[in-house]
């Protein structure tokens, strides 16, 4: 058959059929080539699992522990004082800066006094009047007294004599009173903090005028923070320990401000109240902090941590450590044989980054705290340390 009566697909020139023919012996060559890399990593699986799946442990340890409440809170201010004028009159000085910390007796603010010093100066004019004619009733009086038993004035003169410097002597008096109410309000224009706190938003600006115990407009508000109080509640079923351990002494209340947990600002339970919310089966409770940094504001909302009392010998783990599977929370023992045991556990509770296990663990059992991800009962494993951190120093 002639190369013309070949199909044309068939009819290739000796150049191009030996293109083909290399082709298709470099892809088998390299389709033996990934066969034997497939049958060497699955060799080197084999013998790493030989080896053990490395994990780092920890052995669980005794020790006393906190017996821990936790709360979210909210802090309130120790006092709250909302500064009202107590004399009308015109706004004339502000001695402040908005949301500045004050000591008691800080000036504040300062009303136009002068009404108030005329005034003064009126009635203290009025009492110099009215003393120099009880000076002359007095010795009227007494000049009266000389002669009545003589007969030289009658009983009706001396009776009105007596009544005139009574009458007088009242009236001093009178004015005395007034001179001290004056006083009184004159003092009132200028306002002081009658508290150490730290002072809100200024609501009455200078030239204004201001009316006498305006509660509607306060001139400023006044929050004591130092101390200040958080308020938090806990479920009722706490309450018999509460009460139990607030008999015997103090108890003491850790709070922190979300982001910033290494800052725990440390106060105690002053207060309970006498009912519990039916509502929501919780109690509320008081706790007072000293506060001088000034950490805790007004406002906040806080993580509180009560403590109760201690508990001698308990059994702790590192908290990661402790895994949740669908029949619970569970640790890996690692058995004196490098083998891994399934072991369910009790959770007690939580305190920072330990354990605290009720039941499942002893003292000295070593637990898998990294390198859970692929363990299965009874695996192999191999015992390294710090895991987690060379794989971070890895990746960096």
């Amino acid at each position: 058959m002639s190369m013309k009566n070949l199909p044309e697909f068939l009819r290739l020139s000796r150049r191009g059929l030996l293109g083909w023919v290399i082709l298709f012996l470099v892809a088998l060559n390299v389709f033996a080539g990934c066969s034997r890399d497939m049958d060497s990593s699955s060799e080197a699986a084999v013998q790493h699992r030989q080896a053990g799946l490395p994990v780092s442990v920890q052995a669980a340890i005794e020790k006393t522990m906190p017996v821990q409440v936790q709360a979210v809170g909210s802090v309130q201010a120790y006092s709250t004082v909302s500064v009202k004028a107590q004399v009308d009159g015109q706004l004339v000085a502000v001695h402040f800066k908005n949301g500045q910390c004050v000591k008691a007796g800080a000036p504040l603010f300062t009303i136009d006094p002068r009404p108030f010093q005329a005034q003064l100066k009126q009635i203290q004019a009025t009492l110099a009047k009215d003393s120099a004619q009880l000076e002359n009733a007095d010795k009227e009086l007494e000049r009266i007294k000389s002669v009545v038993g003589k007969g030289y004035v009658s009983q009706e003169q001396h009776d009105q004599a007596i009544a005139n410097a009574a009458a007088l002597k009242a009236t001093v008096q009178a004015d005395e009173a007034s001179i001290e109410s004056v006083k009184l309000q004159l003092s009132y224009c200028f306002i002081s903090s009658p508290i150490d706190g730290c002072l809100g938003a200024l609501k009455v600006d200078v030239g204004n005028l201001v009316k006498s115990n305006d509660a509607a407009n306060p001139l400023v508000t006044i929050n004591q923070i130092s101390p200040i109080y958080v308020d938090f509640y806990i479920p009722e079923k706490y309450l018999p320990d509460v009460r139990k351990y607030m008999a015997s002494g103090k108890l003491e209340v850790g709070a922190t401000i979300s982001g910033r947990e290494d800052q725990i600002a440390r106060g105690e339970v002053t207060s309970m109240d006498n009912t519990v919310d039916p509502a929501t089966g919780t109690i509320q409770l008081k706790a007072t902090f000293p506060n001088k940094d000034s950490s805790l504001w007004p406002g906040q909302f806080v993580n509180v941590v009560l403590t109760l009392t201690e508990k001698r010998g308990a059994i702790v783990i590192p908290s990661q450590a402790v895994q949740t599977g669908q029949d619970g929370q569970y640790v890996f023992v690692v058995k004196p044989d490098l083998t891994a045991e399934y072991r369910p556990v009790i959770l007690e509770r939580t305190v920072n980054d330990e354990a605290v296990i009720d039941k499942g663990l002893q003292k000295g059992e070593k637990v898998v705290i990294d390198g859970q991800l692929g363990l299965s009962p009874g695996a192999r494993v191999k015992i390294v340390e710090a895991l987690r951190q060379s794989k971070e120093e890895t990746v960096q």
